[in-house]
Formats: structure tokens, sequence, C-alpha cells
């Protein structure tokens, strides 16, 4: 039943400093070196246990629902309400985060679509899933843009995982 599932995005990065600081380059440092370390894990677990029963790995209907129950909508839920407790400083990096948090979000409610859909049996809640999906990647690629560029900016180098 459950036709072609598309993958989330993860974000992942340490950042390295590069010049003399200043109020929006501290809290770069700040929201990626200590607010965003245990959601950055959070998401990666997430993702890979979707991953892990999506696309080329899904098997059944039964165990894509297993891994959304019991791994992946806990672990963004964990993800959503630490997202939403982060501390920022500069309006730069506030509009910058809701980007981030809005996809956050958006694939949050594909997944549990996803889980509805396989309930129901009804491809066309999955069609509305993948268009969560793809727009929550877009808004997180959007936001790694952004991101990139404001450190830029205030001289902080971003080093990828």
């Amino acid at each position: 039943m459950v036709k072609r599932i598309l993958a989330v995005m993860v974000f992942g990065c340490l950042l390295v400093l590069a010049g003399c600081g200043g109020p929006v380059q501290d809290d770069i440092l700040n929201y990626i070196n200590e607010d965003l370390k245990s959601a950055q894990n959070l998401e990666v677990k997430a993702v890979s246990a979707y991953e892990g029963v999506a696309g080329a790995n899904y098997t059944d209907d039964q165990t894509m629902h297993n891994a959304l129950v019991t791994a992946v909508i806990p672990t963004y839920t964990k993800l959503l309400n630490e997202l939403e407790s982060v501390n920022i400083e500069t309006d730069e990096l506030k509009e910058i985060h809701a980007i981030y948090l809005s996809g956050v979000q958006k694939q949050f409610s594909a997944f549990e679509k996803i889980i509805e859909a396989i309930e129901k049996q009804d491809s066309n809640i999955i069609d509305e899933a993948n268009k969560l999906l793809e727009e929550g990647r877009l808004q997180i690629e959007d936001y790694n843009d952004k991101l990139d560029a404001l450190a830029e900016e205030n001289n902080v180098e971003i080093e990828k995982n």
C-alpha cells in the first residue's frame, strides 16, 4: 500500500570561530555548539529510524507503522520540544531558527500522516505526507543556507559533518 515516501534531511554541524566576536557571532556559536547539540542527535536518531523502514528499506506497512509509532514520532516529539525551547538572543538568528522549526514541524506532520495512511490504507494520504516531507526538506535546506550566510557574515566557519 505505501508507495514512495520521500527521505528527510538531517542537519548537523560543528562551528569553528574565525574572527573577533560580536553579539550575532556569539549567538551563532552558542546556538550550534550548545543549544542544538541534543537536537542534532535527536534528528539523526529519528531520521535513521525512518530511513531504516522507508524507500529501499521498506518491507511492509506494519514494520513502517511500528517504527513510526515506537521510534520516529517519540524522538521527533523530543526534537520539537528541544527546538521550541532554544533561547536565541538576536533577531537575525531567531528568524532563521523559525525556518528550521517550521521544516521540522512539517516533517513531524508528515510522519503522523503516514501512520494515518497505513491505518486507513489510503494512498492519497501518503501523497499528502510526501508533499509535507518535501516542503519540510526544502525549508531545512533554506535554513541551512541562511545559517551558512549569517555565519559567514559574522566570521564564523561552519564545518559540516
